[in-house]
């Protein structure tokens, strides 16, 4: 099984050690295992209101938390760089890190940048966060493009000329209707959700999704609630609002005692919050799949980036309970395997071979 999208390098940073089973984490090394998953693009996050030089050192540093975690522990991981690698390491009992650029910012306005970041090992990026950068229009921003910047149109011509995946979860649709346009390879959506079920503006409308399936590209289901249902969080903001105050302070100092204790008890008061659960995700994945066909759909949980999870995937670890509810609906195996993490490791195949093509 592989997910399209994990933000565990921020928890790393925020000094998490990924070998221990911690009840507070989304994703550690025992939970991935006992979830069946062989693989995850972990996101080098960087907060929009960075200015590009912040965001450049920024996803460097996350860069070295997620080899440093390798490096811990050589038996368990390895950062790969290939589907055909991915493969090797299940039959070596290794779980794949892939790494994924979550928002473009690190890369100004600079090629060169680009092409350092590739060759350290990222493989997608995630053009915007919740804010314009230089390269293209957010969901959350101001149109200030309408759509690709011109610097944008260059980074989206070399990423198809390198292979890196362009991911265009957090775009504006205008965004995201000029990188179909434009690409000369297949784009994805690494961690999205369906409109037509929740209207958020994060969430894909069915013709972005016919799109996709048109370039034959990916969308990976979202498993924040926020984009599962529109009647989450009602009447429990304060809550959210306070646990949303208790992380903050405790990614300003992670190694602080009493903001550790802080956040882990905003955690257990989270736990009154109703939210949605494995029925909605499958929900997501079956309108997906009804629009842009089984060859294109796959799971981008967003664990570790979400503050909540749906009822029922605590963490990463309950992964299985969404393939159990899909065979419950009548799924095949081999559709299974397919969203499981087959249609992911195709589509970064075929965006390779379209850069190899071009070279």
């Amino acid at each position: 099984m592989y997910d399209s999208h994990q933000d565990t390098p921020s928890q790393l940073l925020r000094l998490r050690d990924p070998g221990i089973d911690n009840n507070y984490s989304h994703v550690d090394f025992p939970k991935l295992k006992k979830g069946g998953v062989d693989g995850a693009f972990w996101a080098l996050y960087t907060p929009p209101d960075y200015n590009p030089s912040l965001a450049e050192a920024y996803a460097t540093r996350l860069l070295d938390v997620v080899f440093a975690a390798a490096e811990k522990y050589p038996d368990t991981a390895a950062v790969t760089l290939s589907p055909t690698d991915a493969a090797d390491n299940i039959g070596k009992g290794l779980f794949s890190i892939f790494i994924g650029m979550e928002n473009g910012l690190p890369i100004g306005t600079s090629l060169e940048k680009l092409h350092a970041f590739w060759r350290r090992g990222v493989r997608y990026i995630t053009l915007t966060h919740n804010a314009d950068n230089a390269i293209a229009d957010s969901a959350a921003g101001h149109a200030t493009w309408g759509g690709l910047s011109p610097f944008g149109r260059e980074v989206l011509k070399e990423m198809n000329r390198l292979g890196i995946m362009v991911d265009l979860s957090h775009s504006a649709d205008s965004t995201f209707w000029d990188c179909i346009k434009l690409s000369k390879a297949p784009v994805i959506a690494s961690h999205s959700c369906c409109r037509a079920l929740c209207s958020h503006r994060r969430n894909l409308t069915d013709d972005m999704l016919r799109a996709l399936a048109d370039v034959d590209g990916y969308v990976g289901i979202n498993f924040c609630p926020d984009f599962l249902s529109d009647e989450f969080g009602k009447g429990y903001e304060s809550i959210l609002e306070e646990a949303d105050a208790a992380e903050a302070a405790f990614i300003e100092s992670p190694a602080d005692a009493s903001r550790i204790e802080a956040w882990h008890k905003a955690q257990d008061s989270l736990a009154v919050v109703p939210r949605p659960g494995v029925k909605e995700v499958v929900d997501h994945i079956d309108h997906a799949v009804e629009i842009c066909g089984i060859d294109h759909v796959g799971i981008g949980s967003d664990f570790d980036g979400i503050l909540l999870a749906p009822t029922g995937l605590d963490n990463v670890s309950m992964m299985p309970l969404v393939f159990t509810e899909m065979n419950r609906r009548g799924y095949s195996k081999e559709d299974i395997e397919k969203v499981s993490g087959k249609n992911l490791m195709n589509v970064w195949g075929r965006i390779l071979t379209s850069a190899e093509s071009a070279l």
